[in-house]
């Protein structure tokens, strides 16, 4: 999850802590909103090296256009 907290850092230039709740918020939302057995796994996937990477990936695409206007 530091990873994933540094990469939303990065990209946002938003303080780590701050950075910190909005990843803990959007885990805990995921969780819920997936069936009990898929959520459940959530925490050993983002211990996994890969499927930080790509969850990194998605959040910092993310992460990056939430600045940019609509045209």
């Amino acid at each position: 999850m530091n990873e994933l907290v540094n990469l939303i850092v990065k990209k946002t230039g938003i303080q780590a802590a701050t950075a910190q709740t909005i990843v803990k918020i959007v885990i805990d939302y995921i969780k819920k909103k997936l069936p009990a057995p898929v959520g459940a796994q959530i925490d050993g996937l983002l211990s996994n090296d890969a499927a930080v990477k790509k969850a990194e990936n998605v959040l910092g695409n993310f992460a990056s256009n939430l600045g940019k206007k609509k045209k």
